[in-house]
């Protein structure tokens, strides 16, 4: 049987129990209130008590030292990689003003491309205007010789309401498009609605217009001509007058071509006709002054005895009455009714005062039984001129006007001349 072996002890760990007994005691007190809420925190074998609020305040501000701590740390670092972040971002929305600046001067450049562009769009529009423009102003000045009346010459001047001129150009209408200084100066920055081109577009259209009313005018005056050359070749062919018999033209000077732009053929070679046909008629209208088919007295013929057989008024027997009779008041003027040269002026036997026009063509003209003689032997007379009174010398039963016509010295009916002048407007 074993006994389990004695302990031994030290005297020094009977002090130990002693001093462990005595400290006992001591200590039971803390543990208590510490049970009780406080904090009692240890620091090198000394005991410090804490209340909670002081505790947790402490132990918040260690946690938020701790998390600065650690912010700092992770800043220190990271610091290269932010930096490097923050710069490449700079660089990177630099680089994106830079390429949006680009693009704006792109678009500026293409927007003043444009601009220019336009610019000399409308130069050469309107260098093709203003060559346009100078075509109608010489297309004018050849229609200025072409403007007057194509009709022939009267022996009365008609009324000033018939001397119109026709425009080369029709009426309304002008060389010049209006308001095309005006429309110029607003290309400088007060264009109205439509822009420019509208602008253009519209002067363009005006100038279109105007060269259409010259076209047609140009069409109406060739026309006109001819027309008037074919009615004066039908008259003159009534009474038997050539239009190929008129006297030579006195004319000359030396040739000036006129200047026309390239592209204006068609025109030229249609003024070309009308000059030719304007010629024809001028011809043709020489040879009317020279025939007579004007009335020998202004206003409505009063005949009193016609061309041929008739009864003497005297002898009442049948004779030859070589004229026509037409009555009216002592001192009414009586007319000439073509150009030609007096050949006799004076008393005539049965005619009394009489007087006598040679014209062209052998064509002859007797005025008998004047009052009075207003023009000499050898004189030139125009259509229309007075040359003497109404009277009753001569063989006369009362105030009147014996009136002959005469081809080559025989006396011919004047009525076919009178009813031929009447065609062409020539009764007054």
């Amino acid at each position: 049987m074993s006994y389990p072996a004695a302990a031994h002890h030290h005297p020094g760990d009977r002090y130990a129990h002693r001093e462990a007994a005595r400290v006992q005691p001591r200590t039971a007190a803390p543990q208590q209130r510490i049970a009780a809420g406080d904090y009692t925190l240890v620091h090198r074998g000394k005991l410090v008590r804490a209340g909670p609020v002081a505790f947790w305040t402490l132990v918040g501000t260690l946690v938020i030292m701790a998390g600065w701590t650690m912010v700092t740390v992770t800043y220190f670092a990271f610091q290269d990689d932010v930096l490097t972040r923050l710069i490449a971002r700079q660089a990177e929305m630099q680089y994106a003003y830079e390429d949006r600046i680009a693009d704006m001067r792109t678009q500026v450049d293409r927007v003043t491309s444009r601009q220019m562009l336009d610019q000399e769009q409308v130069e050469q529009k309107l260098d093709q205007i203003s060559k346009r423009q100078a075509m109608l102003e010489s297309r004018a000045n050849a229609l200025g010789n072409l403007a007057g009346d194509p009709g022939v010459t009267g022996s009365v001047k008609p009324n000033g309401r018939d001397q119109r001129k026709p425009s080369p150009i029709g009426d309304g209408a002008s060389l010049e498009p209006r308001g095309f200084s005006a429309i110029v100066a607003r290309f400088t920055g007060r264009a109205p609605a439509g822009g420019m081109n509208g602008s253009l577009a519209r002067l363009q259209d005006s100038i279109e217009r105007v060269e259409t009313k010259q076209s047609n005018s140009l069409a109406n005056i060739e026309e006109s001509y001819s027309s008037k050359a074919r009615r004066i070749r039908s008259v003159l062919a009534e009474v038997g007058v050539g239009p190929g018999k008129a006297p030579a033209d006195a004319v000359g000077g030396p040739y000036v071509p006129v200047k026309m732009p390239i592209d204006n053929n068609a025109f030229e070679k249609q003024l070309r006709r009308i000059s030719t046909a304007k010629s024809y008629v001028e011809q043709l209208n020489k040879t009317v002054t020279a025939v007579p088919l004007r009335q020998p007295l202004p206003g409505e013929l009063d005949q009193s005895s016609g061309f041929g057989v008739r009864a003497d008024p005297f002898l009442r027997r049948p004779a030859m009455h070589t004229g026509l009779d037409f009555r009216g008041d002592v001192g009414d003027p009586v007319r000439a009714t073509a150009s030609g040269t007096v050949a006799t002026a004076g008393w005539n036997g049965g005619y009394g005062k009489m007087v006598e026009i040679e014209h062209a063509n052998g064509l002859a003209t007797r005025y008998g039984h004047l009052s009075s003689i207003e023009v000499r032997e050898g004189q030139t007379i125009r259509p229309g001129q007075i040359i003497g009174r109404i009277g009753s010398t001569g063989r006369s039963t009362g105030p009147h006007l014996h009136y002959e016509t005469r081809v080559e010295g025989d006396a011919v009916d004047p009525t076919r001349f009178l009813r031929a002048g009447a065609k062409l407007g020539l009764m007054q």
